[in-house]
This record gives structure tokens, sequence and C-alpha cells, in this order.
């Protein structure tokens, strides 16, 4: 194929794209594809979640300017583009009943309204794939909620000038593919679980495990299988960049290399919607695509 390829992710916040689907993004970047990150929030509302800066008062205040440069560090890492659509965090409720959440926050715009700000980018980058969350947001933050819902209407109406008129949103485009980012998967994760035991180390995915158990958490069906183990240290290094949300002594990190590379060398996803064909299961996101 001549033509560029062009891959377009699109997450809730500032390191979500660090932690699903980054040595992917990393292994079409070293290929000379294009690629784009649209961050739907800044992650304003977000926790503190590294204990090391837990406290720092300038952090504290000034967290949106922070993950604003968090991102750019990861950007620079993957090697890829990036572009915030420029919502507001919903940040995460709690409680029983669960809080209403804040106005004027991501989650409470209104579908098609948020789905045209994602409509005017992707005419802009022209992506033939696209990679989002699933229908539960991955997990149910209403931010990864609210963003599978504006990919998929975005998707579906990128090319449609009546809903979303060119003068206002630009050139129509239709891409081909969208995928859900699945690589926190329970076939994965017991992988793992089970080589770090044999090997006598302990597990990070213990309660994971048990908590899915718990659950009974249904697992999605895994079409795509992506190798790029060889980038899994651009992903970790990207991660650790968003520093306010991870911590490098944590449990991301507990898995040597040589054993994930070993065990599952490969990122996974969910093909939701293909207007090519393609043969199941694929290990390259642009199948159907490269060859037409």
């Amino acid at each position: 194929m001549t033509e560029q390829l062009r891959l377009m992710a699109v997450h809730a916040h500032p390191d979500d794209e660090s932690s699903k689907g980054a040595a992917t993004m990393a292994k079409y970047v070293d290929e000379g594809v294009d690629v784009l990150v649209a961050t739907c929030t800044g992650g304003e509302r977000g926790s503190i979640l590294n204990p090391k800066l837990q406290g720092d008062t300038y952090v504290e205040a000034n967290i949106h300017e922070v993950r604003r440069k968090e991102m750019d560090e990861a950007r620079e890492i993957l090697g890829v583009k990036q572009a915030w659509l420029g919502f507001v965090d919903s940040g995460l409720p709690e409680g029983d009943p669960l809080p209403p959440l804040p106005e004027g926050c991501f989650a409470l715009v209104e579908v098609d309204e948020a789905a045209g700000a994602l409509v005017r980018l992707i005419r802009e980058f022209r992506p033939q794939v696209i990679t989002t969350y699933d229908e539960n947001g991955g997990y149910p933050h209403p931010d990864h909620i609210m963003t599978h819902k504006i990919t998929m209407v975005a998707f579906e109406h990128a090319a449609d000038t009546e809903k979303y008129p060119e003068a206002e949103f630009g050139a129509p485009w239709q891409p081909l593919k969208v995928y859900y980012n699945q690589g926190f998967n329970r076939q994965r994760t017991l992988a793992m679980h089970t080589a770090m035991i044999e090997r006598g180390l302990e597990s990070p995915y213990t309660q994971w495990l048990e908590r899915w158990e718990k659950m009974k958490v249904k697992e999605r069906e895994l079409t795509t299988f992506v190798p790029c183990g060889d980038f899994f240290e651009i992903r970790d290094k990207a991660l650790i960049a968003h520093a306010t949300q991870i911590d490098p002594d944590g449990g991301w990190f507990r898995v040597p290399m040589d054993i994930q590379r070993e065990v599952w060398p490969t990122e996974e996803y969910e093909l939701a919607k293909s207007l090519v064909e393609t043969s199941l299961p694929e290990d390259d996101l642009f199948a159907g695509i490269r060859e037409n």
C-alpha cells in the first residue's frame, strides 16, 4: 500500500495511552506508521496515585499543568503525535449512593456534541484504524465509558456531512477499522501469574485474579494479538513519565522483562467494527488494509 498508514488511539486521560496499547503504538511508529493519540480530558480530577508525590503541595495545586507536562514527556518517548480534545475530567465518583458528576464535566456533555470534536480530528488526521475502549470503558470510569461512546459515534459519522457539515468539521473521512483495547485480559494475566509462581516469584496478579473470580468477570473476545515485545521498555518508560499516576516501584513493573517476552509478547485487541475483509485471529491492526 503506497498511502501512509495512520493509527489513532482515543483515550480518556493522560497516562491511559501509556498503560493501554503503548508498545503497539511504539512498534507502528518504528515501522513508519503515523500515530496520533487523542486525549479527551486533561485528567484534572485524577488522584495522585504515586505515594512519593502524595502531599506535594505544588503538584496538588497545579495538577492540570503537571499532567500536561507528563503527557508531553510520554509523547516524546513513544514517538507519537498527540491532541487534546479539551473536555474536563469527570473524576471517579465513590460512595453509596454515588454522588452526582460535577457540572460541565466530559461525561455530562451531550454525546453527539462531544463526538463532533473527535470527528473534526478524524477528518484532519484521516486514520484508517482507531483504537478505544469497549462499552464498559475497560473499567467503569465515566470518562472511559464516554470515550467509548463518542468514538463509536465518530467512527460511524466521520464521513456523514449531514450530521457533521463539512464547512464546520472539515472534509469527510471514513476510518476502516475500530478496535477495543483488551490488554488487561484474563488469559494474559493468568499466564503471567502462573509463570511467576512456577519460578518461585511473588505474583502481582494474585488479588486481580481473585477479584475477577469473585466478580465473575466475563471474558472478552480477543481477536488481535500484536507482537510488540521489543517495545515493552518504551512502554514502561512512557508509563513512568506519568509520575503522578504511576509508582515506579509498584506492581506494574514486578514481572521481569524476560518473562514478559517469553510468556506473552503481544498486546491484545477486540475488533469491534471493520469495513474491510480480514481473517481472525489477526496479528496486525492494519490487516485487510495493507493488502488493499
